[in-house]
């Protein structure tokens, strides 16, 4: 999985540079979250800006963080998305589990 971390206003901010997250890659993807919140870390933006496509494995992949950073309390965000991965989250409902915004400045200046 192709990706950069920066620390911004407490956040973890994982720039995904992949445009696919699939079966590929999925599982470097979830590893990253593992490796982040055995470190402390459970206030994780994720920057989808880059991503056009995501299928199942990927949105496995994000839960799976989800689901880690909420047992530790944390806040798990996901930030730029594009609409035909928008539509994914749509489709699936996931959109209802999930907090998304349009960007990482939107992203960073909730505080739900």
């Amino acid at each position: 999985m192709n990706a950069n971390l920066e620390k911004i206003n407490g956040y973890s901010v994982l720039n995904v540079l992949e445009e696919r997250i699939d079966a590929h890659n999925s599982a470097g993807l979830k590893e990253m979250f593992l490796r982040l919140i055995e470190q402390g870390e459970v206030n994780i933006v994720v920057q989808l800006d880059k991503v056009r496509f995501i299928d199942s494995s990927g949105l496995g992949a994000l839960l799976s963080g989800h689901k880690n950073v909420m047992a530790k309390s944390g806040r798990f965000i996901l930030a730029g998305c594009k609409q035909q991965v928008l539509s994914m989250f749509e489709l699936t409902r996931l959109n209802r589990i999930f907090e998304i915004y349009g960007d990482l400045t939107e992203a960073l200046g909730s505080d739900s």
